[in-house]
């Protein structure tokens, strides 16, 4: 399958879809490049050739896969000859301090699957350190993404087309341009708050990119890692991720739909290939180093940037850094799951984790 739609190819909108669309969105929160908070906007939704992606939501509800066939741990070549596939590097981190040890893994919300090939979905280093580990630490619950739709709705959608009244004119006329080819779609978005209609048109320009939520690296961390029984916890809870959009200005919110505005859909889809290429080579600080000067570029107003990355970005990585280092213990590792974006840079997980006293090494 094309890693692009054909562009003929019209995802469809159902008033249920576009529901269930809201509910992925916010499972899959703060983490796809995108505006100039990084983490903010999402590229979630799964995709299919031009009569498999039916209805929106059949394509982006997420997935509960079967576990691989076989997770192979050993090395050398299948039985039948052909070596193989080998899975990408990912961003993987050892944290050590005394006997406490934090692995880390950069993640992606959504991928491919050729990203984790049965056979070895994971590095064997990655999986060695899961079955080392305790408990494995995400950004949010599994627990908690169930009753991520209702709250979705609450904070995120209203009553009457209420996106007109937050926005200037002239950006509501760039909405309606953006979406001409969806109208079904560009009628829900109209009862949105700019922070989720923000996050709706770039998932709605993924959709074009082929990845699918079922390839994201938590959904298939957790087909290894139930197997063996560990404790799976939240960094964040729900309330937390949501609040973190519902505590922005009109004005802060108004600057991630203009970012989103910016580029083109097939510009914003380029952007979600390099990071997904980046992640693969496994580099957190080079990742962030490219996400930052994407960042600059689209910010419109850079006073009002830097305030939602610090928001959405930077005071997140301080919790989840505080909740990481009280999570472990000596001797009893912890495997911990976020963002890729999260880890790199001077204001990153990594380095905050450094300035603890721990170690950081690739691993």
């Amino acid at each position: 399958m094309s890693i692009v739609q054909d562009s003929t190819v019209k995802p469809r909108f159902s008033r249920a879809a576009f529901a269930k669309t809201t509910a992925l969105v916010l499972s899959f929160l703060l983490f796809t490049a995108g505006v100039s908070v990084s983490p903010s906007g999402f590229a979630v939704v799964g995709s299919r050739t031009s009569q498999a992606a039916g209805d929106a939501a059949s394509a982006a509800a997420p997935a509960n896969p079967a576990p691989p066939p076989r997770t192979d741990r050993s090395t050398g070549t299948t039985a039948s000859g052909p070596v193989r596939a080998q899975p990408p590097r990912m961003p993987f981190y050892v944290a050590t301090k005394g006997t406490t040890t934090i692995y880390l893994l950069g993640t992606l919300h959504v991928g491919f699957a050729s990203d984790y090939p049965p056979e070895q979905p994971f590095r064997k280093s990655i999986l060695a350190a899961l079955d080392a580990s305790p408990t494995l630490a995400l950004e949010i619950s599994p627990d908690d993404l169930l009753l991520s739709q209702d709250d979705v709705n609450r904070y995120g959608m209203c009553r009457s087309a209420c996106l007109i009244d937050y926005l200037p004119d002239s950006m509501w006329k760039k909405v309606e341009a953006r979406m001409r080819s969806n109208p079904a779609a560009l009628k829900e978005i109209r009862h949105t708050r700019p922070w989720l209609a923000s996050m709706l048109i770039e998932t709605y320009d993924t959709l074009k990119a082929g990845f699918q939520s079922e390839y994201g690296t938590e959904a298939q961390l957790q087909n290894v890692y139930l197997r063996a029984r560990g404790k799976i916890v939240g960094l964040e809870t729900l309330n937390e991720q949501i609040s973190t959009f519902t505590r922005l200005s009109s004005a802060q919110q108004r600057e991630m739909l203009a970012q989103d505005l910016v580029q083109t859909p097939a510009e914003n889809v380029a952007d979600v290939k390099e990071l997904h290429r980046l992640w693969r080579i496994g580099d957190a600080d080079a990742l962030k180093a490219w996400d930052d000067a994407k960042s600059s570029k689209l910010a419109r107003n850079k006073a009002l940037a830097a305030q939602v990355d610090n928001r959405v970005v930077y005071q997140r990585n301080q919790r989840f850094v505080q909740r990481i280092v009280a999570i472990a213990a000596p001797d009893k590792p912890v495997f911990v799951a976020i963002g890729a974006l999260h880890l790199g840079g001077p204001r990153g997980v990594l380095e905050l984790l450094r300035k603890r006293g721990f170690v950081v090494e690739a691993g």
